[in-house]
């Protein structure tokens, strides 16, 4: 009744197995395991998707948090290949989580350099 492809993130945020896995808004399967790979340095993600939901070989997959401060998802978008995503295959194109953190502290770096360029003319 469902298939398995896998996913490679360098960051999955607060991603958990049993997260939702999504195209269009519409539920179609569930990340199956999440484990590290120490060959590529990255999260592995193991997809269990629905049979009735067909996808190309070229879909992309990107880590997205539902609301603010939602659970974490997986959004695809589908490709334009003429071959279908099978059993055991891998989506290539892959976005990580956006950790605000990382957000918040990349802008607080940004008007610090600001202030210290307008504090030198």
């Amino acid at each position: 009744k469902s298939y398995e492809v896998t996913a490679y993130f360098d960051n999955i945020g607060g991603l958990k197995a049993r997260a939702p896995v999504r195209s269009a808004g519409v539920l179609v399967g569930r990340v199956k395991s999440i484990s590290y790979d120490n060959d590529t340095f990255q999260a592995k993600v193991v997809i269990s998707m629905e049979n009735q939901f067909k996808f190309p070989a070229d879909t992309s997959a990107k880590i997205l948090t539902a609301g603010l401060i939602g659970e974490q998802y997986i959004g695809l978008q589908p490709g334009a290949d003429d071959k279908d995503l099978t059993n055991g295959g891998r989506i290539e194109f892959t976005q990580s989580a956006v950790v605000l953190e990382n957000l918040i502290s990349q802008f607080m770096f940004n008007k610090a350099e600001e202030n210290a360029g307008s504090k030198k003319e």
